[in-house]
C-alpha cells in the first residue's frame, strides 16, 4: 500500500517519509490533476495527505472526488492557513483528520495509524456486506430463510447441469424468479429463456406454440413456423403452471422430455432440441396423479430435482429484506425520496399473513412508494386490509363459549377459556411479538404480561 503526499512544497513529503508505517511506501506529487489521476491509475494508493491549498484542484475537492474514485481512500487535509470552519468542512466531507502546519512528526505518524485503522474497517465492513449480499441472494430473490438458502444451494448445484427442475409452490412465491435464476447461473446463460404459460393457452394452441407447426396444419396455418422447444435451443425453457396441462399434451411433453426430439402440428419430420426445461405449477401434481389428471409417467420425468418454494406467511423473516429491496426498486423508478419503512408500518407488513405472497408484497411496497408524501413508509401509507387481524385459519374453528351441557361458572371463571383462546391466536398472529400483540388487543404491555403469566403463556 502507498501514502499519497500531494503539496507543491517538497518538504512536507520529506517530513512524513520517516514516519510512514511498515506497511506504506511513499508517492508524491505537486498539484491536484496529477494527485487525482494517480488516485484513478494507482489501486494501492490508500492514504492520501492533501494540503488544501493545491495548484490546479483544491485539496477539499481532491477529497470529495478521490472518494468518489474509491470509497475506501483515507484523506487527511493539511494547510497552514486552516480555520476551524475548514477543520469542520473536511470532517464532514469525509475527511480521515485535518492537520496544521508545520506539523510535529508525532502526530502526522498518529494520524496515518488512525487512518490506516479506519480504511480497515470500511474494507472490513464492505466484505462482509458482500459476503452478506451473497448469501441472502440470488439473482433478484432476497431471502434469509433456512429453507429459502437450501432451496439456493440446490439451484447452485444444478443449474450447471441439462437436468429437469421442477417448482411446486403457491401463486406469487417466486417461481418464475427462481427459473430466471437457474437459467442465469447455468452455461446456458447466454442462450435464450423462453417462457410459457400453459394455462393461458387451449390445448390446440399450446401444442402449435410450444412445437410449432407446418403450413396447412390447421386453418389459420399459412406457413410453417417453429415453435418454443425450437426458439429455445442452445437455452432454457420454462413451463409455468404444467399442472393445467391436458392429457394429450402431457402425452407429447413426455416424448420431448425423454427422446430431446419433436415433432410439429401436422407434420412427420423428427427435429432434435437442445434445451434446458424448468417446469412450475401451484398444483398438487401427486394428487393429481391419483386422480388421475396428469400422466403418472410424466411426472417422475419431470421430478428429477424438485424445488418447492415455502409461502410468505411461513418465512416472515424475509419481509424485511424483502420490503428493502423493493422499495429500493420502486424508488429508483419512481424518483422518490422514500428512504424506508418505519417501525409500525413493518410491524404490520412483519405479522401480516400474505395471501398473495411476494407478489403481494412487492405491489404493497410500489403502491407505499408512490403514495408516500413523507421520507419513511408510515401505517397510514399501508393498504387498511394489512392492518385487520385476519379470522382464524382453517381448522383454527371458534369455541362455543358457552356450550349445553356446561356446569354454570362464576362469571370470572368463565370467561378465562375464552380469554386464553383469544390471547393464544393474538400472540401466534404476530409471531409472539408482545408490543404488537398489545396493540392489536387495544391493551398496554403490562396489562398483556400480567395476563400472559397468569395463563402460563409466557
Amino acid at each position: 500500500m502507498k501514502v499519497l503526499v500531494a503539496d507543491p512544497d517538497p518538504s512536507t513529503a520529506e517530513a512524513v517519509a520517516p514516519v510512514l508505517p511498515a506497511q506504506l511506501s511513499l508517492a508524491s506529487c505537486s498539484d491536484g490533476p496529477r494527485a487525482l489521476q494517480l488516485i484513478r491509475d494507482d489501486d494501492s494508493i490508500a492514504l492520501l495527505l492533501a494540503e488544501t491549498g493545491l495548484p490546479g484542484l483544491s485539496g477539499l475537492d481532491l477529497l470529495r472526488r478521490g472518494r468518489n474514485l474509491r470509497p475506501d481512500l483515507q484523506v487527511i487535509l493539511l494547510s497552514a492557513f486552516g480555520t476551524v470552519d475548514d477543520a469542520v468542512e473536511a470532517m464532514r466531507e469525509g475527511a480521515a483528520d485535518f492537520k496544521s502546519k508545520p506539523f510535529a512528526a508525532d502526530e502526522v505518524a498518529l494520524s496515518l495509524e488512525r487512518a490506516l485503522e479506519r480504511r480497515r474497517l470500511v474494507c472490513e465492513n464492505r466484505d462482509l456486506r458482500e459476503a452478506l449480499d451473497d448469501r441472502l441472494r440470488i439473482e433478484n430473490m432476497v431471502a434469509t430463510d433456512p429453507r429459502m438458502q437450501e432451496i439456493f444451494k440446490v439451484v447452485k448445484a444444478a443449474a450447471q447441469t441439462r437436468t429437469t427442475v421442477l417448482i411446486t409452490g403457491e401463486s406469487g412465491t417466486g417461481k418464475t424468479l427462481l427459473a430466471r435464476a437457474i437459467h442465469s447461473l447455468s452455461d446456458r446463460r447466454n442462450g435464450p429463456f423462453v417462457e410459457v404459460n400453459c394455462g393461458a393457452l387451449p390445448e390446440t394452441l399450446l401444442e402449435s406454440e410450444l412445437f410449432g407447426h407446418v403450413k396447412g396444419a390447421f386453418t389459420g396455418a399459412v406457413r410453417d413456423r417453429p415453435g418454443k422447444f425450437e426458439s429455445a435451443s442452445g437455452g432454457t425453457i420454462f413451463l409455468d403452471e404444467i399442472g393445467t396441462s391436458s392429457p394429450g399434451f402431457q402425452v407429447r411433453l413426455l416424448r420431448v422430455l425423454q427422446d430431446r426430439t419433436l415433432e410439429r402440428v401436422g407434420d412427420s419430420t423428427t427435429i432434435p432440441v437442445d434445451v434446458r426445461v424448468v417446469l412450475a405449477t401451484n398444483v398438487d401434481l401427486e394428487a393429481a396423479v391419483r386422480e388421475r389428471t396428469f400422466r403418472e409417467d410424466l411426472y417422475y420425468r419431470i421430478n428429477v430435482v424438485t424445488l418447492e418454494m415455502p409461502p410468505l406467511r411461513q418465512r416472515k423473516a424475509d419481509v424485511p429484506f424483502l420490503a428493502e429491496h423493493f422499495l429500493q426498486r420502486f424508488r429508483r423508478e419512481t424518483g422518490k425520496q422514500v428512504t424506508g419503512v418505519d417501525r409500525d408500518a413493518m410491524d404490520v407488513l412483519v405479522h401480516y399473513h400474505w395471501p398473495g405472497n411476494v407478489r403481494q408484497l412487492e405491489n404493497v411496497i410500489e403502491r407505499a412508494v408512490v403514495l408516500c408524501p413523507s421520507e419513511l413508509i408510515t401505517v397510514s401509507d399501508l393498504p387498511a386490509a394489512l392492518h385487520a387481524l385476519p379470522a382464524a385459519p382453517a381448522g383454527d374453528h371458534a369455541v362455543d363459549l358457552v356450550p349445553p351441557d356446561i356446569h354454570l361458572q362464576p362469571l370470572r371463571k368463565a370467561l378465562e377459556a375464552p380469554e386464553r383462546l383469544i390471547l393464544e391466536r393474538a400472540l401466534r398472529h404476530h409471531g409472539g411479538n408482545r408490543e404488537a400483540t398489545a396493540r392489536a388487543l387495544g391493551i398496554n404491555r403490562s396489562t398483556l404480561f400480567h395476563k400472559l403469566r397468569k395463563f402460563g403463556l409466557k
